[in-house]
């Protein structure tokens, strides 16, 4: 057996541990599954980075896209292990077919996220410019920004004023007529 023959054969078990570390390690920090908006809603899907050190959602695209089509944003923060967030879900899934309609001037953006995702490890990113979940709270005037509630909805222009204070948690906008005074900004 030749020397590098012999080399490789002894890299190759190291090389197979680098190999499943390395799986591990994606895995670990790969995105959380589907938040599940109902894709009757169209949302535009932005996936966390920076995992596992932080959770950074990156709205750069969402507001070039609202711009260009002249549209306002909801903004939903889930997380996919919330079962607030799954009831909320499943009323707009129910709700579809009256609520939809109303949804025509916003551009429904889904963040999706994870429980184990906590208020210190959330960055919001609009350009160049990224900030830890409670700085981005203070920067739109909401004053919950000491915690982090799933979920959570926003709602901004496509210069990312916001529109409107929203509720957030358990029992949020979870009837028609409170949906459609939130999509129409009534207070």
């Amino acid at each position: 057996m030749s020397l590098a023959l012999a080399s490789l054969r002894r890299i190759r078990p190291v090389g197979a541990g680098l190999l499943a570390v390395s799986a591990l390690a994606l895995a670990c920090t790969a995105p959380p599954a589907a938040a599940a908006l109902p894709s009757a809603y169209a949302p535009l899907v932005i996936q966390p980075t920076g995992l596992p050190a932080h959770a950074e959602f990156d709205l750069t695209a969402a507001l070039a896209r609202a711009r260009r089509e002249g549209k306002r944003l909801y903004v939903y923060l889930g997380a996919t292990d919330c079962p607030y967030c799954r009831v909320y879900e499943t009323f707009l899934e129910q709700n579809a077919v009256e609520l939809v309609p109303h949804f025509g001037n916003y551009l429904v953006v889904d963040l999706r996220s994870s429980l184990r995702v906590q208020a210190d490890r959330l960055h919001i990113r609009v350009g160049r410019n990224s900030m830890p979940y409670a700085d981005f709270q203070r920067s739109i005037g909401d004053e919950r920004a000491r915690q982090l509630v799933y979920p959570s909805v926003w709602l901004f222009d496509a210069r990312l004023k916001p529109l409107m204070q929203m509720p957030a948690g358990t029992g949020t906008f979870q009837t028609v007529p409170e949906q459609l005074e939130i999509l129409r900004l009534e207070q």
